[in-house]
């Protein structure tokens, strides 16, 4: 498949009952061909100057390939190799977020790094962090964002600045297909969500009002998320406008996670077994959360704990600038 198949697969008329009605071979066929078609827009939407198509078209296909997961089994699916999560942000949303909290050029930051990937450290402790934050995690019933749904989204506000405390915080449980009413739902053995917390509750993607909030809170202030990968990949598929504005640069995404890997001394010396950069691990390491307490998997508690952590790290490196 190239380019213009997969636009044209697309924008052709899709009748799911005969898709579904075709049984397990027919569905993975089309689920196949679906994530392929997906992979091959997202590349040449971001590749090209003007792109010769909304991406919507996007959107549209993850819903429609969402709709045919549920159909074919949440834990089939999951097992299933492949997936539009992304890993990793580039060096460059680095610049953007430190130039954010340091209230400087993302340019600027990246002729200081000159390429060096350990040079970002340096850049994120060269001058004062300082403004308003939004602290953002969500919790979803699969990895991939084109296959599963998010179920939860918890957002937090905080002042960058030493005993400030987070502020204005919201949760949002969102519904799922009545098929998981029996079934259960998914990784609820992570994030301790039941049927009973979402029951009656929009989906996420059709709530638009949560939606367009969400958008205009990501364009006003930096977010962060730790492993802010995670997030981009969900929201770029799943929140309406999301991509276009991140084409746009309107919106700043900060990896608390990648923040965690550059400041803390203790990360490089401790098994990568360990996972020392989890939020719960580093949460304990900066006092944030006691030995006896875990993670608790829900966006709120969550989007706290890191805001949380986040501020002991920097004012463990000095990196609030001073009030007058």
């Amino acid at each position: 498949m190239n380019t213009q198949q997969a636009l044209d697969y697309a924008q052709a008329c899709y009748i799911p009952e005969l898709v579904f009605g075709g049984g397990y071979e027919v569905m993975e066929a089309e689920r196949l061909k679906g994530e392929e078609a997906m992979k091959l827009l997202i590349a040449a939407w971001h590749s090209e100057e003007r792109p010769q198509f909304s991406f919507e078209l996007v959107r549209d296909l993850g819903d429609r390939n969402r709709a045919l997961c549920d159909a074919m089994g949440e834990k089939r699916v999951r097992a299933a190799a492949g997936g539009l999560l992304t890993r990793a942000l580039p060096d460059e949303d680095s610049y953007r977020a430190i130039g954010a909290l340091q209230n400087r050029q993302a340019a600027a930051v990246e002729r200081e790094v000159r390429g060096d990937r350990k040079a970002i450290g340096v850049a994120w402790v060269r001058e004062p962090v300082g403004g308003i934050v939004l602290g953002i995690d969500i919790e979803t019933t699969g990895r991939t964002p084109e296959r599963a749904h998010i179920v939860n989204v918890g957002w937090e506000f905080m002042e960058l600045a030493a005993g400030a405390e987070p502020y204005g915080g919201e949760s949002c449980f969102c519904g799922l297909p009545d098929l998981y009413r029996d079934e259960g739902v998914p990784l609820s053995f992570i994030h301790h969500i039941t049927w009973d917390d979402i029951e009656g509750n929009m989906a996420f993607r059709e709530n638009k009002v949560l939606q367009a909030r969400l958008l205009e809170l990501m364009r006003t202030y930096p977010y962060l998320a730790h492993n802010a990968a995670f997030e981009d990949s969900w929201f770029t598929i799943q929140l309406d406008g999301y991509a276009e504005a991140r084409r746009a640069g309107e919106i700043v995404v900060v990896d608390t996670r990648e923040i965690c890997r550059r400041l803390d001394g203790d990360v490089p010396a401790l098994p990568r077994e360990s996972k020392p950069a989890s939020l719960e691990n580093w949460a304990r390491r900066r006092g944030t959360l006691r030995d006896s307490e875990d993670e608790r998997h829900l966006g709120l508690e969550d989007a706290d704990l890191m805001l949380r952590t986040v501020q002991a790290e920097f004012a463990r490196k000095n990196m609030f600038a001073s009030r007058s």
